[in-house]
């Protein structure tokens, strides 16, 4: 007992390195329920296997894998309706399941039960490229959608770094290196169709419809989207499109210190310059990338910036841009013009995560992410970079910091229990600290397991009263990807 501390969700053992979170026995899955899964996505449509269960019980968050007791493979949205009418009956947990490129932990199996694992559901079903929408399942990726809408002059730019499923990437409210543009997964959803925790369906927005706005009710679709599969599981969604840029352009600019660079940011917004995309890394993260991608860039604070648009329109936003760099302190642009060489780029800073693992070869990852609003970050980034070194910690930093989000990529030695449990510390203080300054804990990871406290702090306690009655009315069994986001007290 010694060993563990409390943090308010859980105990976490700094000799073993494990986080233990107290529950009920867990769920069974007997022989007749087992028939009728199979009789519903057949023999091949179920699996027992230990290491299917494994595979889905863990994201690449640093949490232990808790596997499901068996893991079932629905085809259309028919079966996953049939599958969960099955587990509420029983009296299952429910866990959807699409990539697992998650980072909070939101697909461990805390009570056992039954994974959705939605990868055979992967069709696009409607493109109407004069509408600029479309719909897919949830077995559809970032990528594959993408590389469908090659021809048709259209692309989806919401793009989080991994290949994730788009449903999955509404689940969990995803952004990343785009979001500043074209915002975050919030703004690109138009409708959703969710299976309810007893089997039924509902269509946030109304079957089939796809208006680009409405003020017609609740709004349930934004309600569905960052629920982390607590609410329902997601069988489709529909999303906005947007029109490839005439012309794109990306550029490097190396700064003497954090401060210039995110002042620059900061400058850069305020002037209403539409960039596409403003990437922030810190000296440690630059001199990582270098060394993984082959890189020769200066290892000093380091913006990374696209722009989109016409040809002429792009002048206007590259001369606005280099003229307030410069002004602070920033170096002359260099320019990543042609296609090959800008997606050379991008991808250097795409495998930041690769790179910074690569700085202490046979330790782990741990990525945690905050966002305050934009005056702050020069503050918060400059506070945390001096936390880490204070307390010897290997933390490179990467953000999207035109939204006043980043990153810490923690770099830990999981058999040294005294390192991580300094971490763990900083961890807290980081999310705390983006609180103090009117911030969030998530700017897009969200919150699965490790943030529940975390959120409590953030929207006190009638916030929270308010979460778990929507959550009390739509899944009153507590079915739902049980033990992510709200720390519901079991009887």
């Amino acid at each position: 007992v010694k060993w563990l501390t409390h943090c308010g969700c859980f105990w976490y053992c700094i000799v073993c390195n494990s986080v233990f979170i107290y529950v009920s026995a867990q769920s069974g899955v007997g022989d007749s329920v087992l028939s009728a899964f199979r009789s519903i996505c057949g023999e091949d449509g179920v699996s027992l296997g230990e290491a299917v269960r494994e595979q889905h019980g863990k994201d690449e968050s640093v949490h232990r894998c808790r596997p499901p007791d068996v893991v079932v493979f629905p085809r259309c949205v028919e079966e996953v309706s049939a599958l969960a009418k099955v587990c509420h009956k029983h009296r299952l947990p429910i866990i959807p399941f699409g990539t697992g490129t998650g980072l909070e932990g939101g697909v461990g199996a805390m009570k056992g039960g039954v994974c959705f694992s939605l990868r055979n559901m992967e069709q696009v079903l409607d493109l109407h490229p004069e509408d600029f929408d479309v719909t897919v399942e949830p077995g559809v990726t970032r990528k594959t959608l993408n590389a469908y809408l090659r021809d048709t002059g259209l692309w989806f730019p919401i793009d989080p770094g991994a290949d994730a499923s788009l449903c999955g990437m509404a689940a969990t409210s995803a952004s990343g290196t785009n979001a500043v543009r074209y915002g975050t997964m919030r703004e690109n959803v138009i409708n959703l169709e969710v299976v309810l925790a007893d089997g039924s369906v509902v269509h946030t927005a109304g079957k089939g419809r796809r208006p680009r706005k409405t003020s017609a009710g609740y709004n349930l679709t934004n309600l569905f989207v960052g629920s982390e599969g607590t609410l329902g599981i997601i069988t489709k969604t529909t999303l906005r499109l947007y029109g490839i840029p005439e012309a794109m352009v990306s550029a490097v600019c190396s700064f003497p210190s954090v401060q210039a660079a995110v002042d620059s940011t900061v400058q850069t917004l305020q002037a209403g310059v539409p960039i596409a995309r403003i990437e922030f890394l810190d000296d440690v993260m630059i001199d990582a990338c270098n060394r993984f991608s082959s890189l020769s860039y200066p290892v000093t604070p380091t913006l990374f910036l696209e722009f989109h648009g016409s040809e002429q329109s792009l002048e206007e936003q590259v001369k606005t841009a280099e003229d307030i760099t410069q002004s602070n302190g920033g170096s002359d642009f260099q320019w990543a013009r042609d296609t090959e060489t800008r997606n050379r780029l991008w991808k250097a800073r795409h495998d930041a995560w690769y790179a910074a693992l690569a700085l202490r070869p046979g330790c782990k990852a741990y990525s945690t992410d905050v966002c305050v609003p934009l005056s702050r970050l020069p503050q918060i980034i400059v506070e945390t970079k001096e936390d880490l070194i204070e307390n010897r910690l290997t933390g490179p930093i990467a953000g999207h910091v035109g939204d006043g989000n980043f990153h810490c990529l923690m770099v830990v030695d999981p058999n040294d229990p005294e390192e991580m449990h300094r971490v763990h510390l900083f961890t807290e203080r980081l999310a705390r600290r983006a609180l103090a300054m009117d911030g969030t804990c998530t700017g897009e990871h969200g919150v699965g397991l490790g943030k529940r406290a975390l959120l409590c702090e953030e929207m006190g306690p009638v916030g929270i009263q308010v979460m778990q009655s929507l959550k009390d009315a739509l899944d009153p069994n507590n079915l739902m990807n049980p033990g992510k986001i709200l720390q519901r007290e079991e009887p």
